[in-house]
């Protein structure tokens, strides 16, 4: 429903991630020129790649907006992993899609839209996550782009 399925699949299991590799890319990185200054000459990532790459959707409704009454969105107070750790056996449908919304916010938190921290996830992200049944209809490789450029640009 969501049409991250790809992205779910990029973990440790199909997915490792070369630090050093990725590090030295991104030392790479020309904020004037936007683009990566490579030996063979200069590049960039299109949004073509991010389709390709990361099996995201890049038709469809734009990612956009601040969260305001966020209020109505958290449940106690308590944080989400205490919340959503680990899904019941046998739980009714209400309940699994609390636990696949948790899922959703965190790989958009940690793959998609990550910060230098690695272990916080953006409260920007919730309006999406609270309805599901519309997630797949954005454009979440814009989204990645875009957010890709702006993180680079701003180091």
């Amino acid at each position: 429903m969501a049409r991250l399925y790809h992205l779910a699949r990029l973990n440790d299991r199909w997915f490792r991630l070369d630090e050093p590799l990725v590090s030295a890319f991104v030392e790479q990185w020309r904020p004037k020129t936007h683009t990566f200054h490579m030996p063979f000459g200069e590049c960039t990532i299109t949004l073509q790649d991010v389709a390709f790459q990361l099996g995201l959707p890049v038709d469809g409704r734009y990612v956009s907006g601040c969260l305001t009454d966020f209020q109505i969105y958290i449940e106690g107070g308590r944080p989400a992993w205490e919340i959503f750790g680990e899904c019941p056996a046998g739980a009714d449908e209400e309940t699994v899609r609390r636990f696949s919304r948790a899922y959703i916010m965190m790989l958009l938190g940690t793959q998609l839209f990550s910060d230098k921290s690695g272990n916080r996830i953006h409260i920007r992200w919730l309006p999406y996550i609270a309805r599901l049944e519309k997630m797949g209809t954005y454009s979440w490789g814009s989204a990645t782009l875009a957010w890709l450029y702006a993180v680079h640009c701003t180091v």
